[in-house]
């Protein structure tokens, strides 16, 4: 294209639309200037022109025939109530078309706790399935020819005793470990950052992943040792650029670690997988998984590989949950056929396609079948496997490609400059950029500067009710329960003590593979929870300090009038009451999601509160005591794993109990419509639902201390 051409490109532009083309370059949240058009000239400055799919630096695929040799795999990720109507789903989505089973776990088994465990109460096959022990997990996957499907199982904390258990109810099935095939996530360092699921401290959960990766590189060829996610990253806010550099560079800190135990890095780096989220931003995130590749590539040829294949990235992608929206949520079908498609066009090995209506509750059956058909149609009517890479080549998306991952190598260059990911996640770096990314984008919606259909824009007058799945935590947790003491009353106790001081003999020392001795350990029927306790005795439970980022909502707003009213009867508030009104924002139960707790401690404390920011994984009771002794006037909870009908209730059942019944109670998150009525005739004095707008949250929280006023 010549000047000229340009030119009068810019000049027709420009009189079509009444304003200079520069006015509609569009600044993303990742820095980049979108421009309106793209040339030949935007790829003049970019290197990875020419290369071709199957050979490094993978940014056309990693498979040189990819769809058209094979399609990706479908991975519907799934688990919920127990082990036999988890298996029940999983056969059932194998019969209708899935190819692999991707098992959700509750959060009780994530942190390493038995279903019995007091502080599990409301936890117990909510978010996932229960898991206790090989009993639990041979009747997973009953049925289930282990040696012909592979499982992928998104588990971190408690990565022991889950593969262990998984390794021995594969033997009981008559499946080798060496025939096992599938991925276990192992990512640790990721819990560091934002999903919390974590159990031990930083140091010993290294050691942790090395021992897995180097027991399954000797001892299970098929099975991929880590997922190195950044799904959660996107989900807790993280930009584009952010989830691209902090999970390649958390890869890069798992290779040293298992070069550090020993391993050559041909040994294990075919067997390393990855995780990336898909959201809204179609033509970036299919960039992104091709700069991805590339990075990837760059990353590994500095461990002086000798196969090709060691420099190859692989990942599976899940659509995004955060896009998903209560509100007119069958909208969350298009939405995820549109990321599906971008993660498709961008090379993913495997993907999840996430169901309308989780945004709400566990799926049902009806809205995981749109999701699984939603990947078949794509297979099998749009003809997007019939080209190896269809947008190769394109101005945009080879620019974004080239942009993506020259900022994303830049900040993991800051990683290395800190000493590696461990050293950065210590000093909270990622943590704190990704939560200053969320908040500035909860403003941004709020302001309406940000459309999402059906919440900030084009709102249904009234929603109807949708049919949820809801989980009998109760009568879940009884029969694992009666599970656990009949396990415990047929094993040999004898047997079960000297495998739990084997293994605690290898976590002290560091003589032997921690994975190995727990297979002994679980095979002789030892549970998750003591599996995990032996664990805790050695290397101790890790604490996370709250941190809330300050001054990112608050600017956004600053020129607001609404903001500007909001602050002066929040200063009416606080005259009346001698001090600002203080609010603790708490997390209750083992639910460690606490993107939208943070958003809301950082956004009510640049409105005028006094924030206290709780820590995670208390109980009621904590809470309740927490709560009253910093003379709190709300405690606002954070529910996102749907124990909220457990949890609430005891809350405001202790606070009455402690004195504290003047304490005004409110909830957010992952609660259906359904069950606010349930939880407001139950002390709960207001619920915010997904897709709330935080300056009409604390505009009710105000009403509600302007009611207590009143009252007084």
């Amino acid at each position: 294209m010549s000047d000229k051409t340009l030119i009068d490109w810019q000049a027709l532009a420009e009189k079509e639309l009444k304003r200079s083309p520069d006015a509609l370059t569009w600044q993303t949240p990742e820095g980049i200037a979108v421009k309106p058009l793209y040339t030949e000239a935007d790829l003049e400055t970019v290197d990875h022109l020419g290369s071709m799919p199957g050979l490094a630096p993978f940014t056309r695929g990693p498979r040189a025939t990819m769809y058209a040799g094979r399609p990706w795999t479908i991975r519907q990720y799934a688990g919920f109530s127990t082990a036999e109507a988890s298996n029940a789903f999983y056969r059932k989505a194998l019969a209708s078309g899935q190819q692999g089973v991707s098992v959700a776990f509750d959060l009780a088994t994530h942190r390493g706790y038995d279903s019995d465990h007091p502080r599990v109460e409301g936890d117990v096959g909510k978010a996932g399935v229960a898991i206790d022990s090989v009993e639990d997990m041979k009747i997973l996957f009953d049925g289930i020819p282990l040696e012909k499907i592979s499982v992928s199982m998104t588990m971190n904390g408690a990565v022991i005793p889950i593969l262990a258990s998984f390794i021995v109810a594969g033997e009981e099935q008559g499946v080798s470990r060496a025939e096992l095939s599938g991925t276990i996530q192992n990512d640790i360092l990721k819990e560091f950052m934002v999903r919390n699921t974590y159990i031990y401290p930083p140091e010993p959960s290294m050691r942790i992943v090395a021992d897995i990766i180097d027991y399954t590189a000797r001892e299970m060829p098929k099975f991929n040792s880590i997922s190195i996610s950044g799904y959660h990253m996107q989900e807790a806010g993280a930009t584009l650029v952010q989830e691209l550099a902090f999970t390649l560079a958390d890869g890069r800190e798992y290779v040293r670690a298992a070069i550090a135990k020993g391993l050559s890095v041909d040994e294990f780096a075919g067997r390393l997988s990855f995780f990336f989220a898909i959201g809204m931003n179609f033509f970036m995130e299919a960039a992104k998984l091709r700069a991805a590749r590339l990075l990837w590539t760059r990353i590994m040829e500095g461990f002086a590989p000798k196969k090709q294949s060691s420099l190859m990235l692989r990942t599976h992608c899940q659509t995004s949950g955060v896009s998903l929206q209560e509100q007119d949520p069958y909208n969350n079908i298009v939405r995820t056929a549109f990321e599906a498609m971008s993660a498709v066009l961008g090379g993913t090995q495997s993907l999840h396609t996430n169901s309308f209506d989780e945004a709400i509750a566990l799926p049902t059956e009806f809205s995981a079948r749109i999701a699984r058909n939603t990947q078949l149609i794509l297979q099998h009517e749009t003809g997007v496997t019939k080209v190896v890479d269809p947008l190769a080549g394109s101005y945009y998306v080879e620019s974004l490609t080239s942009e993506l991952a020259e900022k994303a190598w830049a900040l993991m260059e800051e990683v290395e400059a800190l000493g590696g990911m461990t050293k950065a996640v210590a000093e909270g770096l990622p943590k704190r950029l990704i939560e200053e990314a969320a908040t500035r984008r909860q403003a941004a919606v709020d302001k309406g500067e940000e459309v999402i259909v059906g919440v900030n824009r084009y709102r249904l007058e009234t929603e109807d009710d949708l049919d949820i799945l809801d989980i009998d935590n109760a009568a879940v947790r009884s029969a694992q329960i009666r599970r656990i003491e009949e396990t415990r009353r047929r094993r040999d106790s004898a047997e079960v003590a000297r495998a739990l001081d084997a293994l605690q003999a290898v976590a002290r020392t560091g003589e032997g593979n921690i994975l190995g001795a727990a297979v002994e350990a679980a095979r002789a029927r030892a549970t998750v929870g003591e599996i995990s306790d032996a664990l805790r005795k050695v290397f101790g439970d890790h604490t996370a300090v709250p941190d809330v980022v300050s001054n990112i909502y608050g600017d956004a707003y600053r020129d607001e009038p609404e903001l500007a009213t909001l602050a002066a009867r929040l200063a009416d508030v606080s005259r009346s009451i001698g001090c600002k009104p203080k609010i603790m924002v708490a997390k209750l139960g083992q639910d460690g999601h606490d993107r939208g707790a943070k958003i809301i401690a950082s956004a009510f404390g640049d409105i005028g509160f006094e924030v206290l920011a709780g820590p995670l994984f208390q109980t009621p009771e904590e809470a309740a005591d927490m709560v009253l002794a910093a003379e709190a006037h709300v405690i606002g909870v954070s529910s996102l794993a749907a124990g909220h009908k457990t949890l609430l209730p005891q809350l405001v059942d202790s606070l009455k109990a402690k004195g504290g019944g003047d304490v005004i109670v409110v909830c957010g998150g992952v609660v259906p419509r359904q069950d606010y009525q349930y939880l407001m005739d139950r002390g709960v004095a207001a619920v915010f639902g997904p897709g709330t707008n935080v300056m009409e949250a604390g505009r009710a929280v105000l009403d509600l201390l302007e009611g207590r006023l009143r009252n007084t």
